[in-house]
């Protein structure tokens, strides 16, 4: 089974990150029929004559489309982890570019070989900028399908690490990476369980590890060795802004409000103002005054997630909340 070795320095310089590329990259393998993305096939389904149309006039993009964005495989010149510096998607776009062509051509190869591809290569990818061509399709990508729904998506992918988060610290690694994508989990003495696939091990000693959410439904690996490595995990909340805001109880809104009843029944999983919003209908000012008395009262506290405040429910919020509705209190732990 692949198995990424990873010592506690590894674990003490992990983090959680958010990519745009990534994201991108998700939601081209959705389009080509590599992947789904859950909640998004309206929207997807509109801009696939488009895409179709773009492949049908490119020839090299058809040929890249057809063999080497496979479900269990893709180019590692892809799927290179974001730098700290990196903030925008073209900030990620630009070191693509950069790839030499024989690096492109090497990941091809080995790609065509992995999938028992036989014969030569696509004449169409004898291009003297490969990765150029690459990076013209994702940039398409991300201008017509993802571009305009990025900052809902980055807020969702923000809550979602504040959660593992909390899962880490009550939990250790095991807790917060139990789950994370199919076929990984934590086995203990520094094994981290990538697939099952026959993969000799791999040391990550002096590397950095990333956990990167998108809306892929199962992920993927990637790395620039020796330094970086990256696991890209389907966002756990993918469908929460498009759910309807859970009913609070009868009694909780007659004992704090019906509003107030209302959001902290909505804070099962951390939550920005921007997302309150959108989920009970409420006047962004209201939501903000509400937010304010459930802090004073010890229910509701908040912490920042890169350009988001999310607001979370406090062990006693989680207690008045879940008094009545059970389940939906173990819906997302809070962060610390």
């Amino acid at each position: 089974m692949g198995v990424w070795l990873v010592g506690a320095d590894v674990l003490a310089r992990s983090r959680f990150a958010v990519s745009a590329l990534s994201e991108t990259l998700a939601t081209l393998l959705a389009l080509a029929g590599a992947g789904t993305q859950p909640g998004r096939e309206r929207q997807l389904a509109a801009h696939r004559a488009a895409f179709r149309a773009l492949l049908a006039r490119e020839p090299f993009a058809a040929q890249f489309v057809a063999h080497a964005l496979r479900p269990r495989w893709l180019p590692d010149f892809l799927v290179v982890p974001p730098l700290p510096g990196d903030v925008t998607f073209h900030d990620e776009l630009r070191r693509l570019r950069a790839t030499p062509r024989a690096v492109v051509h090497a990941d091809l190869a080995e790609g065509r070989h992995r999938n028992g591809d036989g014969g030569p290569p696509p004449p169409a990818w004898d291009v003297p900028d490969p990765a150029g061509r690459a990076a013209d399709l994702l940039e398409w990508v991300w201008e017509r399908a993802v571009r305009a729904d990025w900052a809902r998506h980055r807020r969702l992918f923000e809550a979602d690490i504040v959660s593992r988060t909390q899962a880490l610290s009550a939990g250790g690694w095991a807790a917060a990476l139990g789950g994370l994508r199919p076929g990984m989990r934590w086995l203990g003495d520094g094994r981290l369980r990538i697939n099952a696939y026959a993969y000799p091990p791999r040391d990550l000693a002096a590397a950095q590890l990333l956990f990167i959410p998108t809306t892929s439904p199962r992920g993927w690996v990637g790395w620039e060795e020796p330094h970086r490595y990256a696991v890209i995990y389907p966002c756990a909340g993918l469908l929460a802004e498009r759910a309807p805001a859970a009913a609070p109880p009868e009694a909780l809104g007659r004992l704090i409000g019906p509003a107030r009843a209302t959001l902290l029944a909505a804070l099962a999983a951390p939550r920005s103002t921007t997302q309150l919003v959108a989920l009970t209908g409420f006047a962004l000012g209201s939501v903000g005054g509400h937010l304010r008395v459930l802090r004073d009262a010890g229910l509701v506290s908040r912490r920042r997630s890169g350009r988001s405040v999310l607001y979370y429910r406090t062990a006693l919020g989680d207690a008045l909340a879940g008094a009545e509705t059970g389940a939906e209190t173990g819906a997302g732990p809070s962060p610390p």
